[in-house]
C-alpha cells in the first residue's frame, strides 16, 4: 500500500481497502493502513502536495530526486513500519 501510495493518491487507495477488509475500525491493520498510506507518498516526490510544492519552489528535478532521495525514503518507511509493528507486535501486546 505505501508504494502504491506512492504513485496513486492515498485517498482512493484507503477508500478502497475499506471495502476489502471488515476489521475493526480501531484494529492493527487500519492504523497500519493509514501509516502506509500516509507515509509512503513521500518515496516519490510527486506523490505528496508538499514535494509538488518543493518541486516548483525550489527547481527540484524528478529524475534527481529519484536518484538521490527516493531510496532514503524507501529505507525510512521500512524502518517505520518495522517499528511500528515492534511496537504493536512486542510492547503493546503484552498490555
Amino acid at each position: 500500500m505505501g508504494i502504491c501510495s506512492a504513485i496513486i493518491d492515498n485517498v482512493p487507495l484507503v477508500a478502497a481497502s475499506i471495502g476489502m477488509y471488515d476489521a475493526p475500525i480501531d484494529s492493527v491493520l487500519w492504523h497500519f493502513i493509514a501509516y502506509s498510506a500516509g507515509t509512503g507518498g513521500s518515496m516519490l516526490i510527486i506523490g505528496s502536495a508538499a514535494g509538488v510544492a518543493a518541486m516548483g519552489m525550489e527547481r527540484i528535478d524528478f529524475i534527481w530526486y529519484l536518484k538521490n532521495i527516493a531510496w532514503l525514503a524507501f529505507v525510512g518507511f521500512i524502518a517505520g513500519a518495522g517499528v511500528f509493528l515492534l511496537f504493536e507486535r512486542v510492547i503493546f501486546h503484552q498490555l
